[in-house]
């Protein structure tokens, strides 16, 4: 009979599995702590280890480190309520067999196991040959195009506004590559051979804003033991990106107002000016025109760093890219997790493809970091990909559609004569949604894009 330890600190949970285990014929043991976990080799030895990540003395990753530094190659499968993509990397490069989310799809574990199970059991010896990597590429910070015509419209006002240097407020979603667009305005302005410093304003308290921004000298506060070099001077001749904005407070806005006027910022416990030469890009996903009508935001700011906008459109608006970013997310994904896919099946592109993707850029690359993760050969497979949860209010508006639709047979491209009013009338209908309204209109995305722009219909 075969053995599994299972180290899990939730008593109802923990029941459940060792029930399901010894319905299925395995000798089972249940710890709640590390310490115990590890007490039990002492006089036994298991088959497999289903270990939780939180526990009350340590976690999964501690426990695992011990077997390993122990020369106990016993497979483990780490589980965990929390859905982090880095914990799992972290836990497959340690020698976990594999990762479970709760809760547990009983069908998903036994296919788990029966991996787990069926992978040639690592010695201590040949465990330090397969950590280093046999390539190394750096991907983190590449630019990638798409090649959709609202991506285009943006590119063509990226080449516009790059090699002045006016301020640009890029605006668009959270997660939709906002970080993308600054730097590739960076890289085709005449700064490019200059720093790009990027700030996470909402990471900035009104407190510590100042010396991160502008720097400070050694003693102007209690922790302040050394001078430090701030943002401003560190991008001196370059780019400062300022992420977020909308974020920093409304005395820290004043202060970086006068930096922008004067070039010129004065470090924290200084009494002198240090002159810069800087070119600010900004983005934010809040509407700042509401935010200084509620008195959050400065409107004198808001005037000197939108200068020029941009409006990156959300994944599902330029769906065509999808595929091109996937493959680009992948090769990522590869290096980091020491995997070699390099092909994504046509089904699995079909379900990305039909997702609302409300996280945009960055949920498309843990999806697809997660699914790397978990492929078993080159090839990205449908059944790599998570269960993605049903947008509701997306799939309101398609019911909503397709009640109406009925009484409007009339929506469908066919005279050239009143295209526009048309496309409007679809646009109307399906609530400003362009994958409904093409449907609608019955034509693909693409031809709806290229349609809009001809008529000059707001994308």
């Amino acid at each position: 009979m075969k053995r599994i330890l299972i180290l899990e600190d939730d008593v109802t949970f923990g029941t459940m599995l060792k029930t399901w285990f010894s319905k299925n014929s395995w000798e089972t043991t249940w710890v709640s702590k590390v310490e115990q976990a590890k007490l039990e080799f002492q006089d036994n030895s298991f088959d497999l280890i289903l270990s939780d990540l939180r526990l009350p003395d340590g976690d999964g990753i501690i426990f695992l480190t011990w077997l390993r530094e122990n020369n106990i190659m016993t497979p483990l499968i780490i589980m965990t309520s929390y859905s982090d993509v880095q914990t799992a990397v972290l836990a497959m490069k340690l020698g976990a067999s594999d990762y479970l989310q709760k809760p547990i799809n009983p069908t998903i574990l036994q296919q788990k196991i029966d991996m787990a199970m069926s992978q040639p059991t690592k010695t201590a010896e040949k465990e330090p040959e397969v950590k280093p990597k046999s390539k190394q590429k750096n991907n983190t910070n590449k630019v990638v195009k798409g090649s959709s015509s609202v991506m285009q419209r943006l590119y063509s006002h990226i080449d516009l506004v790059a090699p002045t240097k006016m301020s640009v407020l890029i605006l668009g979603e959270s997660g939709s590559g906002k970080e993308y667009i600054a730097r590739m305005i960076h890289e085709n302005s005449n700064r490019k051979s200059e720093p790009f410093v990027a700030v996470d304003c909402g990471s900035l308290s009104m407190e510590l804003a100042p010396s991160e921004l502008f720097g400070h000298k050694k003693g102007s506060f209690t922790s302040a033991i050394s001078d430090k070099t701030g943002v401003f001077v560190e991008a001196n001749g370059g780019t400062v990106f300022l992420d977020e904005v909308g974020n920093l407070s409304y005395e820290v806005q004043k202060q970086l107002l006068r930096a922008l006027q004067e070039q010129k910022v004065r470090p924290v416990g200084s009494a002198t000016d240090i002159k810069v030469d800087v070119r600010i890009i900004a983005a934010t996903n809040e509407n700042l025109e509401k935010a200084i009508e509620e008195g959050r935001f400065r409107q004198d700011l808001y005037h000197r760093i939108n200068e020029f906008s941009v409006n990156v459109p959300p994944l599902r608006e330029r769906i065509e890219d999808l595929e091109e970013f996937c493959y680009h997310f992948v090769d990522q994904a590869n290096d980091e997790l020491g995997k070699n896919v390099d092909t994504i099946s046509a089904d699995a592109i079909d379900k990305l493809k039909q997702q609302n993707w409300g996280g945009n850029l960055r949920e498309l690359r843990n999806v697809i970091r997660r699914s790397v993760l978990f492929a078993q050969d080159n090839v990205l497979r449908k059944e790599n990909l998570p269960e993605f949860p049903k947008d509701i209010k997306n799939q309101n508006i398609v019911n909503v559609v397709q009640q109406e639709v009925t009484s409007c047979d009339n929506l469908s491209l066919n005279n050239k004569a009143n295209e526009k009013e048309q496309i409007l009338a679809a646009l109307k209908q399906a609530r400003g949604n362009k994958t409904i309204a093409a449907k609608l209109l019955q034509i693909d995305r693409k031809t709806l894009y290229n349609k809009m722009h001809l008529y000059g219909i707001e994308l």
